[in-house]
């Protein structure tokens, strides 16, 4: 499909399968739009891709999405930039072995891997709106099978497991999604999420002690993980096809709808998060 005309917003656009996502959508025709938190990495992605794709539109932005404030400046850059915006990709994120803490008081995995894909959607809400039929792709993982949301808890104070507050970010990821679709309902815009497969990326690169031997040792067996480029091909899916147009508030794996965990479809969790998000980045 063409995407030519078209502007698109991909966070975590440095690395796996946010850069192919960039550069398969560039090799559409899209105005690609990357935030990248490292200027460094972010140049280098834009050489990269237009290397591959001479005639590519690129813009790059500077962004450190764990920041409330940093996704808010992103946000009114995008603004100043495009009058309309067809597809945000949702995509940056990661996955942490200890228990940290941003300046600004959140959890980092929750802050990076939710509250990231929860402000800046609503702050872009009325370019999307602005589009002739926009698309927000949320990526998600299987992952959130084992997560649990306690309200009562949402920052891990209490207990931390690095596993488990990923698991429980990435079901947080189809919670927002779902009860986005039910407020989007009456306009043009779909939202979708997805699992993009298990990727042989820089994702938890950082990683210590046991975490560090079980990626690396995913890493040797032949089959255990996929390469970036399909990984990318839901999102890339998602954000393009003619056939996902009016198709929304799904879960997808490998670019057919799959049936994602009985706690995603918790109307009454799907509210309360969001609520509870809305007063944490102040937009309630």
């Amino acid at each position: 499909m063409s995407m030519t005309g078209k502007t698109v917003l991909v966070t975590g656009a440095t690395n796996g399968i946010g850069k192919i996502t960039a550069l398969e959508l560039a090799k559409m025709g899209a105005r690609v739009l990357l935030v990248a938190r490292d200027p460094s990495k972010g140049a280098a992605t834009l050489e990269e891709i237009r290397r591959a794709v001479p005639d590519a539109n690129l813009e790059l932005l500077l962004a450190d999405l764990s920041l409330m404030s940093d996704t808010r400046k992103l946000a009114e850059e995008v603004k100043s930039r495009v009058g309309a915006l067809d597809v945000l990709v949702n995509n940056a994120g990661a996955i942490f072995t200890e228990r940290k803490v941003t300046s600004e008081g959140l959890e980092q995995t929750f802050a990076l891997n939710h509250m990231n894909y929860f402000l800046l959607t609503n702050l872009l809400l009325e370019e999307l709106k602005a589009a002739p039929a926009a698309r927000v792709v949320n990526v998600s993982s299987e992952a959130h099978r084992y997560g649990r949301v306690n309200f009562e808890d949402l920052q891990s104070l209490k207990s931390f497991s690095g596993m488990t507050v990923y698991g429980t970010s990435k079901l947080m990821n189809i919670l927002f999604s779902n009860a986005l679709t039910r407020r989007l309902e009456g306009t043009k815009i779909v939202t979708n999420a997805l699992h993009p497969g298990v990727v042989a990326t820089g994702f938890a690169q950082s990683s210590t002690g046991p975490w560090k031997w079980l990626f690396g040792l995913l890493r040797l067996i032949p089959g255990a993980m996929i390469p970036p480029e399909r990984g990318a091909e839901t999102s890339v899916y998602l954000a393009s096809s003619d056939a996902v147009q009016g198709v929304t508030g799904a879960y997808w794996n490998d670019k057919r709808i799959a049936k994602a965990s009985a706690a995603t479809q918790d109307r009454d969790a799907q509210e309360r998060l969001w609520l509870e998000s809305e007063r944490i980045a102040g937009l309630a």
